[in-house]
Parts: C-alpha cells; structure tokens; sequence
C-alpha cells in the first residue's frame, strides 16, 4: 500500500537516531553540527572597549563646561590601560583598546582641534557618559548562552567559539555512506563507445557529489552491483557491514531484475517503505539493519533517485547529526500547475524574486523522470497535493532546495 510523502518522511525520521559526540578542533569544524553549547567564559566584551580613535576624558569635566584637555598619553589597542592624572587631561586613544581608569567616554578625532598637547573640542560637540564605547558585559554575562546545541557552525559560530576559548568543540559525528548503482546497462563515465543498450553512469556520481557537498557524511564511496543475486547479496553483506549508511539506486520496483528488496529481505533487513504515493519516485524503499545501519534505496531513473535523496536521505542525515528541527519552506507558483495523477508531485522549479518581496516559483517540468538534464538551472522542487487538480498561480507549495 501507498503512503504519503509526510507519511514517508515521519517513518524515516522515527526510524534513525542523532549519532554519538566526539572532539574536533576548531579548525576543522566549520559545516559540523554542535553537540555542546557554546557559552560564555567570561562577560563580553571584557572590558570597557573604544570603539572610535580619539580622545578618553571624564564627561564630568565636559559636563561642568570644559572643552580643552591636556593629552596626558597614547593608548594603542592591547595595552595595560592607563589613568587619567586628572579631570582636565585626557588620553589619546585607539579603537580596540580598554577604556583607561578615570575615563568615561571618548571624543572622535573628528570632533577636536589639537595644538601641541592641547586639544580643543568642536562647539558642535554633544558627549555623555557611555559615548564611543563598547561597555564591559553589555553583549553576554559570563555563562551565558552563545551557540546552542544542534547548531550547524559556519563562521559566525567558529567566530564566537574562537572568542570564548573553545579550541576544541564537541560535535556529531558523521556517518559514512555507501552508494550503490544497480543494473547491467551501466557503464563507467569513461566507457568511449558505449552501446545504444549501455547507460553512463550518473545516480551514483551525482549522490556522492551531493553527499559530499552537504558536510553530513565523513566520506562516501561509490560501488556497482551487477543484475545478479547471489552477487548482489554477497557485496550487500560486505558493504552493510562496513558503513553507517546505505543508498541503493535502481532495482527497487516491480520488475523481474528488481532483486534489491529480496537480497536486502534475505539478509535481515527490516523493511519500513517500499511505495510512496509520487511522482517521481514512487517505488522508494526504505528499512534498517539490526545494527541499526540505513537502507535507501532508490529509484533508478535520475530525477526520481535525485529528488527522493533529498525529500528522505538528507532529512535523515540531518536527524543523525542531531540538527535543529528547520521550519519549512514555502514558495509561491508564478504558473498554474496541473496533477492529472492521484499521485503527490515533485515538480522542480526555479526561484525567483517578485517585487512585493516574495519568492516566486517558476515550474520547470521534466520530460520524464530519466530527464536529469532538466534539472539543471532549477533551484529546488515543491510538493502539490494528489490530483486530479488545478494549482493556479499564486499557490503557496512547500519547497525543498537542492544543495
């Protein structure tokens, strides 16, 4: 029996679980998902910071009507803080640098004259208490929360890592993932003169390449298993047994060659798909190892296998790294759309901007699910209800992105 594509994706969801910690340097961490939060070591900023080149005074003085100073020295960024000797001096001053004791505010440059060692503030200046500076602790307390976890760290998290001390952060680990193309008809890319029977092989380069592109896996490897069954259980065995994930790409329907669900039922895997209410990508399977290993397998025509990666695989794999449940995604269709199908369609489509600031979907429909052509220049798909029905445009659908 059919299933939803929701139906589908909750199964695969409540099936796989975040995998364990383990220690990474913060050089190597960026595109890694955190497994425990970053916090503040100390308040931020720490001090007093001058966020202007010029001058550090006391506002009292200004305040009580003076508006010349003496330059009593110079302060670069990075050294001890200097005092003021007095409420008529001041201290030249550079932006990163702490504020130096006695001193409330600085001046810019901008705002003096200077003869000698006097400067003289512009009339047009107006100061307070406060001005010019960064104040100690107003960004994070110390023990604060900076970065929780299941964040995924792109810079602006190394950022705040570097900042709080965290040269070695804990993160998911990631799985490594074998991926497997099916069929007699397949030939290596490099075959020069293939036969009109023979297919260059595709599904498999174009998952690995997504695999390795999302930075959810630690590495992926590509096999070929030929139409045989006793080979096909044989190499299964091996490979279920030495990898954490495992795609299947063709060999998944109705057909007497479709060996896959027979080899996989043979060794023990608990079967949990094999159908989806869709188009493309109907005959999705779906199960996992007593070992807890992940079986997908696939359709084998190019925009199926591509789409159904990125409808159930990758929500996985962001389930396994223990990634922060993402709000779903909505476009809008700048083109009507028909499902003629009592089938949920993935339609590929392009993205593109409208000028009340919404994001317009431009259908871009395959020839057949073989068309992987087609997809380039589309951005993503969007899923529409079962047919028979008319989506006009101006539809709200729910959209996935390809990278």
């Amino acid at each position: 029996m059919l299933i939803t594509p929701a139906d589908a994706e909750r199964i695969v969801l409540e099936s796989v679980h975040a995998l364990p910690a383990e220690d990474c340097p913060l050089s190597q961490a960026h595109g890694r998902v955190l497994r425990e939060p970053l916090k503040a070591d100390r308040d931020l900023p720490p001090f007093d910071r001058v966020t202007m080149d010029g001058y550090a005074l006391d506002s009292a003085a200004f305040d009580a009507g003076r508006r010349s100073f003496r330059v009593a020295s110079v302060q670069a960024a990075g050294m001890i803080p200097h005092t003021l000797p007095t409420k008529e001096a001041c201290v030249e001053i550079m932006t990163g640098s702490a504020l130096p004791t006695g001193a409330d505010c600085v001046v810019p440059y901008e705002e003096t004259s200077r003869e000698g060692d006097i400067i003289t503030l512009a009339s047009s200046t107006r100061l307070a208490r406060g001005a010019n500076l960064h104040l100690h602790g107003s960004d994070s307390p110390a023990g604060s929360l900076l970065v929780p976890t299941g964040t995924r760290l792109t810079g602006r998290e190394i950022a705040v890592a570097a900042s709080v001390g965290a040269a070695v952060v804990s993160v998911a680990m990631r799985p490594s993932v074998a991926v497997l193309a099916t069929g007699d008809e397949l030939v290596e890319v490099d075959y020069a003169h293939p036969a009109p029977h023979h297919i260059r092989k595709s599904n498999d380069y174009a998952l690995r390449a997504a695999l390795l592109s999302s930075g959810l896996v630690s590495r992926a490897e590509r096999f070929h298993l030929r139409d045989l069954p006793h080979e096909i259980e044989s190499t299964l065995q091996h490979i279920i047994a030495g990898f954490d994930v495992v795609i299947l790409t063709g060999g998944v329907s109705k057909g007497k060659f479709d060996h896959i669900p027979a080899a996989l039922a043979k060794l023990g895997v608990v079967k949990k798909i094999h159908g989806v209410a869709q188009r493309p990508g109907k005959p999705f399977w779906f199960g996992f190892t007593p070992r807890a290993t992940s079986i997908f397998a696939l359709p084998g025509n190019p925009v199926s296998c591509y789409t159904c990666l990125h409808r159930y695989v990758f929500p996985a794999l962001a389930r396994m790294a223990g990634l922060a449940v993402s709000t779903s995604d909505y476009v809008t269709l700048s083109a009507p759309v028909r499902v003629t199908a009592p089938l949920a369609l993935l339609l590929p489509v392009t993205l593109d901007a409208t000028t009340d600031g919404r994001r317009s979907a431009v259908p871009a429909p395959f020839n057949t699910s073989g068309d992987f052509a087609g997809l380039v220049g589309t951005d993503g798909f969007v899923e529409l209800p079962p047919g028979p029905a008319e989506f006009p445009a101006g539809t709200v659908a729910k959209f996935w992105r390809w990278s």
